[in-house]
């Protein structure tokens, strides 16, 4: 296999083609183009590793050839060398505007010819394993991310899987509200001012850190967290802890990581104010408004939603049409107003929903 460069020369004068031609074909696979539409035409169907091009050519000169060739992605990386009898700086200058790597004047000494073409080549050569190292610096770092993320989402199983098999009643809870949480970002994305943060990328992480909304109840003991009746005052007090043991929960673990990463910062947003409402009148912290993460925000209205819709020991599920109302009479109190307009939007969706992953106890 021939694996010596190859070298267009371009130039209407026999002569000079000729010349170089002997000069260049001991060391290097040789092409020739005695006009600037041969040249282009060559250049585009086997890219060469440089051009010589001459610049007073008829029909298309060379200034006008090379910027073709600069205006290609296929031929726009091609070392360009001009040869040329001009020895006016504006010449130059214009010949290196256009993308030339450097010039040649005629006549033409065969030292200066073969040392400029060695050190453009390898100039090319430098930049190509350059380019060949950042791609593959590129893939590198992708596939770490690609590990990254895996082994966080896994750690959101496990976390999740504990929630769970703490709390014995939330059957599918934890599923649904996902999807919740997902259908209500989606259709709250295309609201004007949410277009910037709501992007797909983000909504997918959402979702993914959703399920762990509870985890803080895995810190709630047995007695209270699976007591079959209402709660005492007491009782309760101390099950609302669970918004911000999860939220420390998490901060934890994200101190331990290093870097939390979005997963983790979203899901600390979900746990630890989810049950903050937008009057203010919720817990742990009292937020208010915009002031309450709208992760938490999407997730209150689904949690809410999915509890009125499901049986517990304490209560029966409610219909449709009395979970609709709870929700509408909600705005502004207790959920975001934009928000219960979307969920307005989206309603009877979210019903095939809990119809679909229906607990079997509802």
């Amino acid at each position: 296999m021939n694996t010596r460069p190859t070298i267009l020369i371009v130039d209407d004068t026999p002569a000079n083609l000729s010349l170089l031609s002997s000069l260049l074909k001991e060391h290097y696979r040789i092409k020739v183009a005695n006009n600037g539409k041969k040249a282009l035409e060559l250049a585009q169907k086997n890219p060469p590793d440089l051009i010589l091009l001459d610049i007073m050519m008829p029909e298309i000169n060379g200034y006008e050839v090379c910027r073709s060739l600069k205006s290609t992605v296929l031929t726009d990386k091609i070392p360009v060398i001009f040869l040329t009898a001009k020895t006016g700086i504006e010449d130059e200058e214009l010949g290196f505007e256009l993308g030339a790597v450097d010039f040649i004047h005629k006549p033409i000494s065969p030292p200066i010819v073969m040392a400029r073409i060695k050190s453009q080549l390898e100039i090319k050569e430098w930049h190509t394993a350059i380019q060949d190292k950042n791609v593959w610096l590129e893939q590198q770092v992708e596939q770490r991310l690609t590990e990254i993320n895996d082994l966080q989402y896994a750690t959101i199983c496990v976390m999740t899987s504990m929630a769970e098999f703490r709390d014995e009643t939330t059957g599918n809870h934890i599923r649904r509200t996902q999807e919740y949480v997902y259908m209500l970002a989606v259709e709250l994305s295309k609201y004007t001012h949410y277009n910037a943060l709501l992007t797909p990328s983000y909504i997918e992480q959402m979702s993914k850190s959703a399920p762990l909304h509870d985890i803080g109840k895995i810190a709630i003991p047995d007695d209270i967290l699976l007591k079959p009746g209402k709660h005492t005052d007491e009782e309760y007090t101390i099950m609302k802890t669970h918004a911000q043991r999860g939220f420390d929960m998490l901060q934890c673990a994200g101190k331990y990581m290093g870097e939390k990463g979005e997963f983790l910062t979203l899901a600390m947003e979900i746990a630890g104010s989810h049950h903050e409402k937008w009057d203010g009148s919720g817990y742990p912290n009292n937020l208010s408004g915009n002031d309450i993460p709208v992760s938490a925000r999407l997730m209150a209205l689904a949690d809410v939603f999915d509890a009125l819709l499901s049986n517990r020991p304490y209560k029966k599920s409610m219909s449709a049409e009395k979970t609709i109302r709870i929700i509408l009479e909600g705005s502004g109190s207790h959920f975001d107003p934009e928000i219960v307009d979307v969920f307005m939007t989206i309603k009877d969706e979210m019903f095939k929903v809990a119809a679909r992953m229906k607990d079997d106890n509802d």
